[in-house]
């Protein structure tokens, strides 16, 4: 292994490292070190671009997450990395193969019926008087319509931002400034 690669591979230890402890550069480390290497692998997998940047933001939220769980003599944390994404992308095929397999009459009945689950007021239904209806009360309302298109419904943040007719990268933000904020409001 030459001194640039050893360096490399220290420089991706650390950012893993930060990112068990919490500190927000591990993931912009990761991204500059390795960031259109990980686009590229995704995009090869996936073909589409916008499934290979879903799945990469993915991925790197379950760097994020699972990174304390990443012991350094189990291996390099590069291909630790790597096997996340890939991972990720292999259940998005199968996600789409799945809807493949329907016929275009089932696909258009199940798209109808998803589009009825949240209804603009009907999610205070689902939550209940309880804690979660209060604080999802609390959110502003784009970022609440996100979060219960994305976990009630079942839409992908692709969907989502079309639906709302925002950027995708509004509609991620909606979904993770939200579940931070329910997550804030029920702990």
């Amino acid at each position: 292994m030459t001194e640039d690669a050893e360096q490399r591979n220290r420089r991706l230890d650390r950012a893993v490292t930060d990112c068990a402890e919490g500190r927000p550069q591990g993931i912009d480390a990761i991204l500059e070190l390795e960031g259109p290497r990980l686009l590229g692998l995704a995009r090869r997998i996936l073909i589409r671009h916008d499934l290979a940047e879903e799945a990469l933001q993915d991925a790197m939220v379950m760097v994020w997450r699972k990174a304390a769980q990443q012991r350094q003599g189990d291996g390099s944390a590069r291909g630790w990395i790597y096997a996340i994404l890939r991972n990720r992308c292999l259940t998005i095929l199968r996600d789409g193969a799945r809807l493949s397999s329907l016929s275009p009459d089932e696909l258009t009945r199940m798209q109808e019926a998803r589009q009825e689950l949240v209804s603009d007021d009907d999610w205070k239904l689902l939550a209940g008087k309880g804690r979660l209806g209060e604080c999802l009360d609390a959110l502003d309302d784009p970022a609440r319509r996100a979060i219960l298109l994305a976990h009630v419904a079942g839409y992908s943040h692709g969907e989502i931002s079309a639906r709302q007719g925002v950027p995708l990268g509004t509609a991620k933000s909606w979904i993770r400034r939200g579940l931070a904020s329910l997550r804030e409001c029920l702990s």
